[in-house]
C-alpha cells in the first residue's frame, strides 16, 4: 500500500512540475492544414507528415491551394568530413553534418514563419577492415539525423508564434 502511495505521489509531483517525455504530448499547431512542398519520396516529407498526423490537430493537405500554410524547404546540405586520422594517415573518425533551412508561407505566398535553420552533427568512428559495417552505420546515422531534424522542426513550429502577414511590424 505504501509503495503504491509513493508511486502515485511521484507521478503527481512529476506531472505538477511539467515533466513529460519528449514527443509524448500532442502539440497544437496554430494551422488548420499544412502542405509539405517536397517530393513524396523525400525523407523529410515522410517524417514531417508522420509527426503531423500522429501528434497534432493539423491536417496534411494534398496541395498548396487547399492548405492554410505551406512548408517550403530552402536548403538541405549534407557533408561528410574527416575528423581525425591515425599515425599512418588513415581516417579514424568522420563528422557527418546536416544543415536544413525552411519557412512557412500562407496560401497567398506571404511568409508566416521566417526562414529557420536546423543544424545537426554526428561523429562516427571508421575502420578500414569493416567497410561494409561502417557504410551501414553511416546510413543509419543519416536516417537518425533526418528523424531528429524533423522532430526539431516540429518543436520549432510548435513554439514559434506565426507572424501576421497583414501586419508588417511583427
Amino acid at each position: 500500500m505504501s509503495r503504491a502511495l509513493l508511486a502515485l505521489f511521484l507521478v503527481a509531483a512529476l506531472n505538477a512540475c511539467g515533466f513529460h517525455l519528449r514527443g509524448s504530448a500532442s502539440s497544437d499547431l496554430p494551422y488548420a492544414s499544412m502542405y509539405v512542398a517536397l517530393p513524396e519520396t523525400a525523407e523529410v516529407r515522410v517524417w514531417l507528415e508522420r509527426y503531423l498526423k500522429g501528434s497534432t490537430n493539423t491536417a496534411v493537405a494534398t496541395d498548396a491551394k487547399s492548405a492554410s500554410v505551406t512548408f517550403q524547404q530552402l536548403s538541405d546540405a549534407r557533408d561528410k568530413s574527416i575528423l581525425s586520422i591515425d599515425a599512418q594517415g588513415r581516417v579514424r573518425e568522420y563528422r557527418l553534418q546536416m544543415r536544413y533551412r525552411f519557412r512557412l508561407v500562407d496560401a497567398q505566398g506571404r511568409e508566416i514563419v521566417a526562414p529557420q535553420e536546423v543544424a545537426i552533427n554526428r561523429d562516427m568512428t571508421y575502420d578500414d577492415s569493416q567497410v561494409l559495417a561502417k557504410n551501414l552505420e553511416e546510413n543509419l546515422l543519416w536516417r537518425d539525423m533526418t528523424n531528429d531534424m524533423a522532430n526539431q522542426i516540429m518543436r520549432r513550429l510548435n513554439r514559434i508564434k506565426p507572424k501576421d502577414p497583414e501586419n508588417e511590424d511583427d
